[in-house]
This record gives C-alpha cells, structure tokens and sequence, in this order.
C-alpha cells in the first residue's frame, strides 16, 4: 500500500512571526523608523547588512535595526547574537520596504544601525532601548 504524501502550506508570515524575535509593535516601530530617518539627515545611520556588520564588530553600533520580512530570515539572524555578545541592543520591524523608505533609499533595507549615540538624539534613542526591553519580557 503507497501512502499518499501531503504538503502542509505554512503562510511565510507565520515562520517569519515565529523566528524574528523582539519584533517591534505599531506605536515602537513608527518611533523607530522616525528616529532611523531623524539619524540619517545626520548621517549617523550604516545601511545595509555589510556596513551594520563592520559597525558591530568595532563596536560603533548603539542600537541594530532588522527587517523581519526578509527572505531567507537567515541573512540577517546571525546579527542577533552578534549583537547578545557585544551587549548592543537589537529589534526586528515589520517592512525593510519602510526601513528603506525612511534612510532615504528608493528600496528595501534588511538592516541598519544607528551609530552615534552622544548626538542630539540621544535622550529618543535611550527612550526606545527602554521600549525595546519591555519586548524581551
């Protein structure tokens, strides 16, 4: 007797939901791209995965932004732990479409970082690190 196999369809949003974790909620994520576009007339933002990469590793990155609707998730979970190692925090938003939007670029984003914290954001920036721990509990 040949058993019939089955393909189980799972929605791609419900594996992103699942593996991106802190991700932000409405009112967090509308502060965060506002403070990602207030960081980048300053140009105190690193774009893209290559440059967030490099700023993590010299430990210039005060706060990592990631895209949760990037395909494969994987391109950027590896910043996660990076960013658990050298106590930097991280948080995923739903759209690098509005991630990209708000850094100035006509396309999507899957990761930035602000870089400089002693600027005159800095008071918002610490206002969205206490946002951001509640999502952790």
């Amino acid at each position: 007797m040949a058993r019939s196999r089955e393909l189980i369809q799972i929605p791609t949003s419900f594996i992103t939901e699942q593996r991106a974790w802190p991700i932000a909620n409405e009112s967090l994520t509308q502060e965060l791209l506002d403070l990602l576009q207030q960081a980048t007339r300053l140009r105190k933002v690193a774009k893209g995965s290559n440059e967030v990469t490099k700023c993590i590793n010299r430990n210039q990155a005060k706060l990592v932004i990631l895209a949760a609707d990037t395909e494969p998730l994987y391109l950027v979970t590896h910043f996660t732990r990076r960013c658990e190692q050298n106590d930097i925090p991280y948080v995923y938003v739903p759209s690098k479409l509005a991630m990209g939007r708000a850094c100035a670029l006509a396309t999507h984003m899957s990761a930035a970082c602000i870089t400089d914290a002693n600027s005159d954001f800095a008071d918002w920036i610490q206002e969205v690190k206490v946002q951001m721990e509640s999502l952790f509990l």
